[in-house]
């Protein structure tokens, strides 16, 4: 259920806010998020990296450049709240583990997933990035791996498109998977452009 104007904002602050995994978070919890009711496009994501935590600005970094040319859109429409909400699975920097970052902590869908979710009324597309991203959104949906799930992307089309994740760290994961940007890119991007046109 949607919340009223005022709900959504003290939600939003109460999100902001949070501190349940600060025990758990080195650089300590600094939510990053993006979100508003009127967005048509949801991206979710993993958990912020470094350079993101610094900024708190969500995809600030190579992935975010990767994401947008994969998107066909600019940092202006990207960072418009009332076009696109980002909603990683962990909103705060996991730290850094032994082949790079931690996963998200998992105490942050638990406790603000749904109740943001519910107020995104008006999303047409899903962006479902990375396998902790898939594992929520897709469920048992999902296939054996994610290359598999990325390659059967047309059946969760056209409300949901699982995605590899944007980093430069699967730079070789999109040279022996061709077809990702032959094949889903095109179709993505055509209809990004055709629900932010509407």
């Amino acid at each position: 259920m949607v919340a009223t104007e005022t709900a959504f904002n003290k939600l939003l602050a109460e999100v902001k806010t949070c501190t349940i995994c600060a025990d758990h978070l080195l650089l300590g919890p600094n939510p990053v998020l993006q979100i508003h009711p009127d967005a048509r496009i949801l991206v979710a994501g993993q958990a912020p990296g470094i350079k993101v935590h610094q900024s708190s600005i969500p995809f600030q970094d190579a992935s975010g450049d990767r994401l947008r040319d994969w998107m066909g859109i600019d940092k202006t429409t990207f960072y418009d709240p009332t076009q696109i909400a980002i909603l990683p699975m962990g909103f705060c920097y996991p730290g850094k583990g032994a082949s790079g970052d931690l996963p998200p902590r998992p105490e942050c869908a638990e406790t603000w997933r749904n109740q943001l979710l519910a107020n995104l009324p008006n999303i047409q597309l899903t962006l479902v990035i990375g396998q902790y991203a898939q594992q929520w959104h897709l469920g048992t949906d999902q296939k054996a791996n994610l290359t598999e799930t990325v390659k059967n992307w047309a059946d969760y089309w056209p409300k949901q498109l699982p995605l590899p994740h944007p980093s430069p760290r699967n730079n070789i994961w999109l040279k022996k998977n061709p077809w990702f940007e032959q094949e889903v890119l095109p179709t993505l991007k055509t209809t990004i452009s055709d629900i932010l046109n509407k």
